[in-house]
């Protein structure tokens, strides 16, 4: 079996600067250097996404790369422009939906899709909070997913994400601190790093200042760290949330280990918005995508950045060769 992973791209919500992003990467030098690539969608949004971005885009003369239709319902008059809409948010669905079925007959081993708009995605009748737990939906394989967020020198994954601050609390119990510090040293591994250093962080301000201000440090998140050592993973803290980042930006740690979603996501945006990438790991395939949204006042620009578009593709190509790597082992 060859280690060349194969990698699934779909163009996001068509009325963003997806399109274009995903476009403008097929027609760079280096696209199918490292993998073959499976662009889900049909060829009049390759066209439309080509022009947008001013490039010239003809898919039969790049080898390793193929189109597969989406089988979506393309709206009279094309899609509506820079803004959440039904029909993108339909289109974008049937686009993921085709990918996650790739993944499941074995066709592809990760995927990125360029940014999604979730009021187009509600619209379209998604009931599911976010992509991720539609992504579970889906591929009914009982995986489920959780978000880590990668910048080039540091991973954070989340114990809590998608839910109300006042959930935040009742939600966090040992097993799943464990199993999230599990999969984060997981995908450490897979970027290269054979022995991640993991900061853990506490919920409560202070980390909880010896139980003054709670107990979740003494009672789940000290213990979880206790057994996320015992199993080999080189784990530490919790350190409270206000100094952990300033630890890790210094190098002292690979990855972080968060409570909550803001108690990450504010922290790794001012680090590097610009090249983040949000995955959704513990699904059976990892999926891939920039950390920024739709930006609908760029659309037309030519504006819009490619760092954050590119790490995604490039993470998905490295976790998708290790899993291939891994396969043929």
């Amino acid at each position: 079996m060859s280690t060349r992973p194969r990698i699934a791209l779909t163009l996001g919500d068509p009325g963003g600067v997806g399109p274009e992003l995903v476009a403008r990467w097929l027609t760079s030098d280096d696209a199918t250097r490292d993998a073959d690539l499976v662009i889900v969608g049909d060829e009049e949004e390759l066209r439309d996404a080509a022009i947008d971005a001013g490039v010239d885009l003809d898919l039969s003369t790049i080898d390793g790369a193929r189109l597969v239709d989406n089988g979506g319902t393309r709206p009279d008059g094309g899609f509506e422009r820079k803004v959440a809409t039904e029909a993108g948010g339909r289109w974008a669905m049937a686009s993921l939906r085709t990918a996650l079925e790739l993944s499941k007959a074995g066709e592809v081993d990760a995927i990125v899709f360029a940014p999604l708009n979730k009021t187009s995605l509600h619209l379209a009748g998604m009931t599911e909070n976010d992509e991720m737990s539609w992504f579970e939906t889906v591929l009914d394989d009982g995986t489920s997913a959780t978000e880590l967020n990668i910048l080039p020198s540091l991973v954070t994954a989340r114990v809590t994400s998608h839910c109300s601050i006042a959930e935040v609390a009742d939600l966090i119990e040992l097993d799943l601190v464990v199993e999230r510090g599990e999969l984060l040293e997981r995908v450490l591994r897979s970027r290269g790093i054979d022995a991640p250093r993991i900061g853990v962080c506490a919920l409560n301000p202070h980390a909880g200042e010896g139980g003054k201000f709670g107990r979740h440090e003494i009672d789940v998140i000290a213990p979880a760290i206790e057994q996320l050592r015992a199993r080999g993973i080189d784990a530490s803290g919790p350190f409270p949330s206000d100094t952990i980042f300033l630890k890790a930006r210094d190098g002292a740690f690979d990855g972080v280990l968060t409570m909550y979603h803001d108690q990450g996501q504010i922290a790794v945006k001012l680090i590097g918005f610009d090249r983040g990438v949000t995955m959704a790991g513990g699904l059976s395939v990892p999926v891939c995508t920039p950390a920024h949204g739709t930006a609908f006042d760029l659309v037309g620009t030519r504006s819009a950045g490619m760092g954050a578009y590119e790490h995604a593709v490039r993470t998905a190509i490295g976790v998708g060769a290790q899993r291939r790597a891994a396969a043929a082992a």
